[in-house]
């Protein structure tokens, strides 16, 4: 399938978060036919463009079995659009999914931890890291982070390559979901 076969062009409202109130940034929700194209349910990233204007982003699952899009104040501004208005947007998913950032927690529990965690790290695929990192960031609470951060040490270490009962779509688990309009 040509990189042309994937290309999902549309039109979303801009829409602003309810919480917090004072949110510099906005979300849009993308149609249920354009995440199907997408190669999976959980955190992908994308090739896109608002407006015209091109850029890469990863696409956070609503927990709907479909996607949606965070724009930062700073892309907002740069495509010229605001809470209410309608954009064009087009997005096809990435030849391959990029590194994904480790987040300090992780790093340090991994360079404290035994060798082995860092060696069943450097095993899993960028789409496992994805959902491991997915997993530990979307934890609701400190406490649970620490707690799945240390998890995730002692499982690499046990040789699991990718995180257990970790419904990364959010559509069993209800754990995910894109934010709540304020309009």
């Amino acid at each position: 399938m040509s990189k042309a076969d994937t290309t999902s062009r549309f039109t979303a409202k801009v829409l602003r978060p309810a919480m917090p109130d004072d949110a510099a940034w906005a979300f849009v929700l993308l149609p249920r036919p354009v995440s199907e194209k997408l190669p999976r349910r959980g955190r992908t990233t994308v090739d896109a463009s608002i407006n015209g204007h091109r850029f890469q982003a990863t696409l956070e699952p609503d927990g709907q079995l479909s996607h949606w899009l965070k724009l930062d104040s700073r892309l907002l501004k740069t495509v010229r659009a605001q809470a209410g208005d309608t954009v064009a947007l087009e997005i096809a998913p990435v030849k391959h999914e990029p590194e994904p950032a480790l987040p300090a927690d992780l790093r340090q529990a991994l360079d404290d931890a035994p060798a082995a965690a860092r060696a069943g790290w450097d095993a899993t695929t960028t789409i496992a890291r994805v959902d491991w990192i997915h997993w530990i960031v979307s934890a609701k609470q400190a406490k649970t982070r620490t707690q799945r951060v240390a998890a995730a040490c002692d499982m690499l270490a046990a040789g699991k390559r990718r995180v257990c009962c970790f419904d990364p779509s959010g559509f069993y688990s209800k754990a995910l979901a894109a934010p709540d309009a304020a309009e």
